[in-house]
């Protein structure tokens, strides 16, 4: 299971839309309030009603601006991950297309309203661990291998099998205590997923 934003990117793609295209001091503000006067969910909402660009436009910005993290085609060849997202189908679709790679995808999905985006939220529920409607109620049933970097990848992390983290959700996983095997690139991710369990030839 792999976050996209920071994780599969190299880039938090709703990071550069919103510096681009939206009001990035208000995005920062919202960002610092997460898990104390904001949900997540609220925090992006609030932020992305300042983008109001046509969809086309920020797409066809985005794609000359995101990189995508080494090693991920080949997790995808090896073990079709699934990517667990806070971002919108909108933006990672066109980005996995030019890559020519199909994975399977759970994400938000946008609105791009000229007053401002409105963010059709995935779902699943308020969690009884985090109480925020979190990634935990996306994740399958038994053993998961879990990969990501920030806030919206804390919960779903902490019920995890096993935790590759980076950057702030190493940062939190560390301070709780929590064991987790920190990575560069998703080339770190393969290798150490091969250690474990050899790949079959193909």
């Amino acid at each position: 299971m792999l976050d996209w934003d920071g994780t599969v990117t190299e880039r938090d793609t709703l990071s550069l839309v919103m510096q681009r295209f939206g009001d990035v001091a208000l995005w920062r503000r919202t960002g610092r309030e997460m898990g104390r006067s904001l949900t997540h969910d609220e925090a992006i909402a609030i932020s992305f009603r300042t983008v109001r660009a046509p969809l086309e436009e920020v797409v066809g910005w985005l794609l000359g601006e995101v990189r995508l993290r080494p090693g991920f085609a080949e997790l995808v060849a090896r073990h079709r991950p699934l990517v667990l997202s806070s971002g919108f189908h909108e933006l990672i679709q066109p980005v996995l297309a030019r890559a020519r790679l199909d994975v399977q995808l759970v994400a938000n999905r946008v609105q791009p309203r000229p007053e401002g985006w409105r963010i059709v939220f995935r779902g699943g529920g308020v969690c009884d661990h985090c109480g925020e409607a979190c990634k935990r109620a996306w994740l399958p049933p038994g053993d998961v291998v879990y990969v990501g970097d920030g806030y919206s990848d804390r919960c779903a992390a902490l019920s995890a099998r096993r935790v590759f983290a980076r950057d702030a959700l190493a940062d939190e996983l560390g301070a709780r205590g929590v064991r987790h095997e920190r990575f560069d690139d998703l080339r770190d991710v393969a290798a150490a997923l091969a250690a474990a369990e050899p790949w079959p030839d193909a």
